[in-house]
């Protein structure tokens, strides 16, 4: 991912009021490792919010996410889940469900969108971890190369399909 500086990432975002980008919290920007992301989320740390800047034609598209809590009749413990961003399916105890609020008039009405993301946004490094042989079907490196690419092609997808229907 190309990297995104703050004044970027505050206009990209396409679900919230000029106040709630003012008050959007920013991850430290320097510390990130932008080559291996395939889009830039994060959590805020006082409030159940996620933040999730996808790359959509070209163009940084971003979201305010709301964290949904733990059902109570669980007791507060998530289920097991697979985020339909990277669909890792080694990786299902911490998956959150996330709802957007969607843009435009719909967004102003109360209307919104929502989905299972990791709670902590990892989906770039789960993505390119070393496939299972169960996956992959080979241990040939070739092979696992492309599996990875698929991956990283599938969660690029993914994250632009949802960002497309707040």
């Amino acid at each position: 991912m190309t990297p995104l500086t703050e004044n970027e990432i505050r206009a990209s975002f396409v679900n919230a009021s000029k106040r709630e980008v003012a008050q959007a919290s920013l991850p430290d920007l320097d510390a990130l490792d932008w080559e291996s992301l395939d889009y830039l989320g994060w959590r805020d740390a006082k409030r159940p919010l996620g933040y999730a800047v996808v790359i959509v034609d070209g163009e940084p598209r971003g979201l305010i996410l709301r964290a949904a809590p733990p059902p109570a009749a669980l007791g507060g413990r998530r289920r097991s889940a697979i985020c339909t961003w990277c669909k890792d399916p080694l990786e299902t105890k911490d998956v959150s469900l996330y709802v957007a609020k969607r843009s435009g008039a719909a967004g102003r009405n109360g209307d919104t969108v929502g989905t299972l993301i990791c709670t902590e946004f990892v989906c770039s490094q789960n993505v390119r971890r070393k496939p299972t042989f169960t996956e992959l079907g080979s241990n040939n490196p070739d092979d696992r190369e492309l599996f990875i690419l698929g991956r990283i092609e599938g969660l690029k997808e993914g994250a632009a399909a949802f960002v497309a229907a707040v």
